[in-house]
């Protein structure tokens, strides 16, 4: 059978609660691109998963929707309950239409590890702008893409290192991992660096920050081969 986000979803949602470095680390750098206090704000957390960026917000203060294709996964971020003091409410859509969701209703739009997913990144930025109000932002994650492209892989130097190897880095598109305790086993969309930043800018947005964050103590603990390489880009970008 091949995978599917509603066929991973419990793995995925068990992996997050038992501590996962990585996706830790992927929330704190997303998180430090929003204010502290967003009481009052309203958010939108696109391909929200089991809900752990969607839970952070709401305990910063803001009233949340969180979205997800995933009719599994959307059932593990309501098991998980609400981040307090603020909302989080959640409901099954399409990243690339957000059907639900009204436009010119939320103030934040965050993205943590799912643009990377959403198979038309023209019409998610469309999206994300028509339900964003007037000078409010984007705020998303992907996996580096210099760094996480189709078959990757790691060699061994002489001095004993371990060096990230990436194949074609031009050709974008649908990819599957064959590795059998990764995320991207149920697939993953490869996008240039400078697919993404032309698209933000196609679609009418300024860019307001751009970091790639050099990996956690803990991420390196876990991934000692990763020291050396950011594994995620993160930007925030202002609807002009």
């Amino acid at each position: 059978m091949t995978d599917s986000w509603d066929t991973i979803a419990d793995w995925y949602a068990g992996l997050l609660r038992a501590g996962s470095a990585m996706h830790d680390f992927n929330r704190a750098v997303l998180l430090d691109l929003l204010p502290e206090d967003l009481d009052g704000h309203r958010v939108l957390d696109l391909g929200c998963g089991e809900g752990i960026i969607a839970r952070s917000a709401a305990a910063r203060g803001a009233s949340v929707v969180g979205i997800d294709p995933s009719p599994r996964m959307i059932e593990h971020a309501w098991a998980a309950g609400t981040g307090q003091p603020g909302t989080v409410v959640y409901a099954v859509d399409d990243g690339c239409t957000l059907s639900t969701v009204a436009a010119d209703s939320v103030d934040w739009v965050t993205a943590g590890l799912s643009l990377n997913n959403v198979p038309d990144l023209d019409a998610a930025l469309a999206s994300v702008r028509r339900v964003l109000v007037a000078r409010s932002s984007l705020v998303f994650t992907i996996p580096h893409p210099c760094f996480e492209a189709p078959f990757a892989t790691w060699t061994q130097v002489a001095d004993g290192a371990a060096h990230r190897v990436v194949g074609d880095y031009l050709a974008e598109g649908f990819w599957r991992s064959d590795n059998p305790e990764g995320a991207r086993r149920a697939g993953n969309r490869h996008r240039m660096l400078s697919t993404y930043l032309a698209a933000l800018v196609r679609y009418g947005f300024a860019l307001e920050a751009v970091t790639e964050p050099v990996p956690s103590a803990q991420v390196v603990v876990a991934q000692p081969r990763r020291a050396g390489l950011p594994p995620f880009l993160a930007i925030r970008a202002r609807r002009a």
